[in-house]
């Protein structure tokens, strides 16, 4: 890792969509930290548990420093020769469709917007979607429908100003934390202030809400349709606003009529006082937000979902003012970005459609392309089917990894594995996709890489680098214009900055936009280098078209910051559509498949762990992948908590630990999509869900899948940690995870005849001078054996016949020991500390170290309040995310006492 002159730069957070500003301070001595940034308006210094963890994650350990060709290593100019020339040779033999990009909401704005020029103006194919398909593809796809755009409307603001807040399909407390906090924080303020959690399963999230309405997997159309129709029925319309600035009224309200509540609840899995209860506070709120993410998302009939939404907000005039309207918050740090420039392959750039002719020929003239693509590409699932039908001939893949993140994942890795030509631009050496590219190229890693990026209420920030880039990496818009010029393109993308890019996408958006365009950062056209480095976060519409005056009532109002607020949409006529929605109910469980499984993230880990499984820190919290049961599905399926089960679905199969809470809504299993090959034996979730997609939107239902559970028949358990990264191969469990001095492994073993010093010692790879001392105890299948190398522990295996019970964190903490005793080495051979050493229990809180036993000692010695524990331990009094958590303990412990 080179490091420039200490300073601090202002850039953004990688992570998710809420676009935190972050400071990053490189010392003297080389050591980053990073804090949050005060003067950002998306977080004003809040940081999540991940961002604040970013340090650890940019050291060079894994990374992809030069381009390979057939697992050696190559010069660029060998690469991108051939990358260029097997394109070019593949158009020419099977034409533009032949070819494949499928790109990420991780790449900044000019990395998206110099691809999606490539492709659809260059190559002439739409053939490039990105991994946000999978994220809000539903979200864009019910916005075009009711607003004639894929408009965000409000800001987060609106989460302060609102009287009610209904958040579906989110767990915001752990996936978008920063405006988490941000709601409680209002909350705090005015207590008045109500929250509805419409979700299955009883999150974190469930700890600020004022009514949880566990939901049926996919019973969000006839709850929202049930709303619009008891709206209708108690006179709680505004008729005024329906008739002035909408379509279809009528329609969506006999359509949504169609279920009574005694229907709507039973669609809903909910009883009618719940239902009577949410409606009446609805309707009774002027001021209402609802917040949805991708539990209304990746879903079949997610754009209905969408749509049932709107079409609620649409009938009482709740959009487009201080407090009220739709938000979808989404879940990558440049879904947005992406939607700007096109980067969809049913979209044009700067939210122009590609089956609109005018809007073709419009692009096609401002970039004097020669051909702009005249159809909709394939999206990503129809795409990797297209790879394994053998259509798609040569695929680049960039700054994704879907073996790991798309449905039926073994499906896909097959296809990926037998395609003629897979370019792959990443920053890491190996990933589950990365090990099948023919080409490999080293892109720059966040830090490194200067651009912007959109967040989810359409603000645009600067990415700004402090490390110099390591290796021959590139940034991947350079990458990307270089094939472009080698493939006799030259003039199109002859960029020398990503400034320059920058310029070009501002300009676009602007180019002949009267107004009737939503995306207008016009203003921006004339950058230079010297404004783009100083350009400050802000929001769009910015534009030619704005400051030249929005034809009356479109788009914005001055600097006001929420569109529709006058009632006009960028529809033809002006007024917002009305969706009829019939609410249906979908059967996917059998016999052979009784349950529903609900896939998810979790707090400290994101996507593939590609960044956060770097660090030991974020490691710590949830260490192995998991599926949470009800204890009556436990009890009929013969699961135990701690057991190691098999998750199967028609199309493969999983190992995980099984977690027995009754927060897991009955007849429905969670489990989080983190894990991959890299981190565990058999825990890469999508290889269970199907290709199943939303008809409109073509994003795949990600959160009913069918499944099966069973305990797996382990004779052995296993708990290791070890000073190098252990390959523990052949144990048909097992799940790795960073701690701090090195790596700690679960492990279960289907049979107990095993040699374990044997095996301790490939696991440790301790030298031969090594002190071994151990405990064994055959009878009862207890084994402990640790290894010491001057006077440090290289590692430590205990192996019981059921869960191993020993202080995990304490043990891994003596990896970074620098000298170990006799006493110390007796205790760690008993897996638990002796003396004044305390075991802390599972960690809670990421940012301080502090762990469940910690807190509920606090609790004990009467620390009763979130705020008591911060004030003695420091948990939850940095990035917020472990409140939750925290008061779960506080609360299990009061209940404790009073028995």
């Amino acid at each position: 890792m080179e490091i420039e002159e200490a300073r601090e730069v202002r850039t953004t957070c990688p992570y998710c969509g809420v676009g935190c500003g972050v400071l990053a301070k490189v010392a003297a001595d080389g050591q980053v930290s990073v804090r949050g940034d005060p003067d950002h308006p998306a977080n004003f210094g809040r940081l999540c548990s991940k961002g604040s963890a970013l340090a650890e994650t940019i050291d060079l350990d894994g990374r992809l420093l030069h381009p390979e060709i057939h697992d050696r290593r190559a010069g660029w100019d060998e690469a991108l020769d051939l990358v260029a020339s097997t394109f070019s040779q593949t158009i020419a033999e099977h034409g533009p469709d032949a070819i494949a990009f499928y790109v990420s909401g991780q790449l900044l704005t000019e990395d998206y917007y110099v691809a999606n020029k490539l492709m659809k103006g260059f190559v002439g194919s739409a053939n490039i979607d990105t991994n946000s398909r999978l994220c809000m593809a539903s979200s864009v796809a019910g916005h075009r429908r009711a607003f004639g755009s894929d408009t965000v409307p409000g800001t987060y603001d609106d989460l302060e100003f609102a009287d009610l807040i209904v958040l579906v399909g989110s767990n915001l407390a752990w996936c978008h934390p920063v405006l988490y906090q941000r709601i409680a924080a209002a909350r705090e303020k005015r207590p008045e202030m109500k929250v509805v959690l419409v979700d299955p399963r009883r999150t974190m999230t469930a700890d600020i809400a004022d009514m949880h309405l566990a939901i049926a997997p996919d019973g969000d159309v006839a709850l929202f349709t049930g709303l619009l129709a008891y709206l209708g029925q108690h006179n709680a319309l505004d008729r005024a606003y329906i008739t002035t600035h909408t379509t279809g009224f009528g329609q969506a309200l006999f359509a949504a009529s169609a279920l009574d509540l005694v229907g709507v609840a039973a669609a809903t899995g909910l009883s009618e006082d719940e239902l009577g209860r949410f409606y009446s506070l609805f309707a009774a709120t002027s001021k209402t937000v609802t917040v949805y993410s991708q539990g209304v998302n990746q879903s079949s009939s997610g754009t209905d979902k969408v749509n049932a939404i709107i079409n609620c907000h649409l009938a009482t005039g709740r959009i487009g003012k201080p407090g009220a309207g739709p938000f979808s918050v989404t879940g990558q740090p440049n879904a947005m970005g992406g939607r700007e420039v096109g980067g969809m392959a049913n979209m044009l750039a700067a939210h122009m459609e590609i089956e609109n002719p005018d809007h073709r020929d419009r692009v096609q003239r401002f970039w004097n392309a020669p051909a702009v693509a005249g159809k909709p590409g394939l999206k990503a699932v129809e795409m990797f089917k297209a790879v394994a039908d053998g259509h798609i001939k040569a695929l680049w893949i960039m700054a994704t990894n879907p073996v790991d993140s798309m449905p039926d994942a073994d499906a896909v890795e097959a296809a990926i594995k037998a395609c003629p030509f897979v370019v792959v631009s990443d920053v890491l050496a190996r990933t589950d996709t990365v090990r099948h590219a023919h080409v490999r190229l080293p892109a720059a890693a966040w830090g490194e890489k200067d651009g912007t990026v959109t967040n989810s209420e359409r603000r645009v920030s600067r990415q700004r680098a402090f490390l110099r880039v390591p290796g021959d990496a590139l940034p991947d818009w350079r990458i990307v214009a270089e094939v472009g010029k080698r493939m006799g393109f030259g003039e199109a993308f002859s960029y020398a900055s990503p400034a320059e890019v920058f310029a070009e996408h501002a300009a676009l958006s602007g180019f002949e936009n009267d107004g009737a365009r939503d995306f207008d950062i016009g203003a921006y056209a004339g950058v230079d280098g010297e404004g783009y480095e100083a350009l400050e976060p802000f929001q769009w519409p910015e534009g030619g078209a704005q400051a030249g005056g929005w034809p009356e009532g479109v788009g914005t109002t001055g600097l006001q910051a929420r569109f529709f607020a006058n009632g006009n949409f960028f529809t033809p006529d002006r007024k917002a559509r009305f969706i009829a929605i019939r609410p249906t109910t979908e059967i996917r469980t059998s016999p052979d498949y009784p349950l529903i499984l609900n896939t998810g993230r979790i707090r400290d880990h994101w996507h593939t762990m590609t960044r956060t499984g770097k660090s030991p820190r974020l490691s710590q919290h949830i260490a192995e992948p998991f599926v949470e049961i009800h204890p009556a599905d436990a009890q009929r399926f013969g699961i135990g908590d701690a057991d190691i089960a098999r998750v199967s679905s028609p199309r493969g199969d999983v190992l995980v630990r099984a977690l027995v809470t009754a927060r897991q809504r009955q007849g429905s299993l969670f489990a989080p999509m983190h894990w991959t090959d890299q981190f565990s034996a058999k825990g890469r979730l999508d290889t269970l869900t199907a290709p199943l997609t939303d008809p409109i939107s073509g994003q795949p239902a990600l959160k009913h899948v069918a499944v099966r559970i069973e305990k797996f028949a382990a004779k052995a358990f296993g708990f290791a940690v070890a000073r190098q990264r252990p390959e523990p191969n052949t144990a048909p469990y097992w799940a790795v995870a960073k701690c701090k001095g090195g790596w700690r492994v679960e492990l279960a073993f289907a049979d107990d005849d095993i040699d374990w010093a044997g095996f301790a010692g490939s696991l440790f790879g301790t030298s031969l001078g090594a002190e071994i001392s151990a405990y064994h105890d055959r009878d009862a299948g207890q084994h402990r054996i640790a290894a010491f190398d001057d006077d440090q522990l290289s590692g430590a295996l205990f192996v019981a016949p059921s869960p191993v019970a020993v202080s995990r964190g304490w043990a891994a903490e003596q990896l970074s020991a620098d000298h170990v005793d006799r006493r110390s080495r007796l205790a760690i051979v008993a897996g638990r500390p002796g003396g004044i050493d305390v075991d802390r229990g599972a960690i809670v809180c990421s940012c301080f170290g502090v762990g469940a036993n910690q807190i509920a000692e606090a609790v004990r010695r009467g620390c009763g309040s979130v705020a008591a524990i911060g004030a003695a331990l420091n948990a939850g009094t940095n990035c917020g995310s472990c409140r939750a958590e925290i008061r779960v303990i506080i609360d299990a412990q009061s209940l404790q006492a009073a028995e």
